[in-house]
Order: C-alpha cells, then sequence, then structure tokens
C-alpha cells in the first residue's frame, strides 16, 4: 500500500468520526421536522477536496450512517446517500482546488470553484436524491420530502461552504508552497 492511500484511509476514518459526532451534537434545529442546520456538511467537503471524492463520499455516508444506528437504531437510507453524494460532487473539484492547496494558496479562484461544485452537490443529494428516495423507500407524503430537501440543500450548503471554506483556508494556511523555502548558508 502507498503512503497516499495510507492517508487517505487514515484521513476516511477520522473524517467519518468527527463528522458522525458533529452532525450527533453540532446542529441547529429548523422549523420543518427532521430537518436541521449541520455543521458536519462542512467537513466532508473539506475532506472530499483534500483527499478526494471517494474520501469525502465515505466521510459523509459512514458518518451519516453511523449517527442513525447510534441515535435512531437504523438508518435513513435516502438521505444517508444524499449526504454522501453532496461530498462525492464537492470533492470533484479537488483535481482543480487540492494541488494550490498543498501550494499553500486557497484564494478567490479556488473558493469559487470549490462553492459551486458544492452547490452542484447539495442540490443535486437534497432537491434530488433525498426527496425521490424517501418517496421510493419510506413512501414519505410528496410535500413534506421536498419542502425538507429545499431547507437541507439551503442550510446545507451555508454550512458547507462557509466551514468548508474556512477549513480549507486554514488547511492551506499550514501548506508551504513551490519555492517559499530557501537554503540558508
Amino acid at each position: 500500500m502507498n503512503k497516499s492511500s495510507t492517508r487517505t484511509i487514515v484521513a476516511t476514518g477520522l473524517g467519518a468520526a468527527l463528522f458522525m459526532v458533529l452532525f450527533m451534537f453540532v446542529k441547529v434545529p429548523s422549523p420543518v421536522p427532521e430537518t436541521n442546520l449541520e455543521i458536519a456538511y462542512g467537513v466532508s467537503t473539506f475532506f472530499a477536496v483534500v483527499f478526494g471524492p471517494v474520501c469525502g463520499f465515505l466521510v459523509a455516508f459512514i458518518g451519516h450512517a453511523l449517527n442513525d444506528f447510534i441515535s435512531y437504531g437504523s438508518p435513513w437510507w435516502s438521505w444517508i446517500i444524499a449526504s454522501g453524494t453532496s461530498a462525492l460532487i464537492a470533492g470533484l473539484a479537488s483535481k482543480k482546488v487540492a494541488p494550490r492547496i498543498e501550494e499553500g494558496e486557497f484564494g478567490g479562484n479556488q473558493l469559487i470553484t470549490f462553492a459551486i461544485y458544492t452547490v452542484i452537490g447539495q442540490a443535486v443529494s437534497w432537491i434530488l436524491i433525498a426527496p425521490v428516495l424517501d418517496i421510493v423507500l419510506y413512501s414519505e407524503p410528496v410535500n413534506l420530502v421536498f419542502t425538507q430537501g429545499i431547507i437541507a440543500f439551503a442550510m446545507d450548503t451555508i454550512c458547507a461552504v462557509v466551514v468548508g471554506g474556512l477549513l480549507l483556508k486554514a488547511y492551506a494556511a499550514t501548506r508551504t508552497g513551490k519555492g517559499t523555502l530557501s537554503k540558508n548558508n
């Protein structure tokens, strides 16, 4: 196993644990039932961009599934799949954004690219995947699930972009760019 894959596996485990804890304990309820502002989505987008879309998917999917098992005794698969998908799509920005972050840069262009992929991922997940799977898998009422989806999209997009963006900016600040170190004689 190479160094990069080991690093990604470790990041996935740590990210899923962090996602689960944040998902369980750090949330702000909305007026719509079972729909909360979740800081955890900023964490999953961070891991998706830094370690790749598969890592991001697994962080959100595993973290959300563990939360459901521990908190409710059974998983709500439609939202678990949507959580993973939102991070997977945000992680597609990693090829464009991560190399610059590793050089210590996370500025306007990287933030815009990150935000666009994140908004698309959140929209696909919460306006399409979660409501449709709620209807198909659980026979949930159409009006309720699309209302939940729209509210989840709005709240989770804000968290994913703001929290994820701040984490990426902080992480970039810890990286050293090419040519920024010089040898002292």
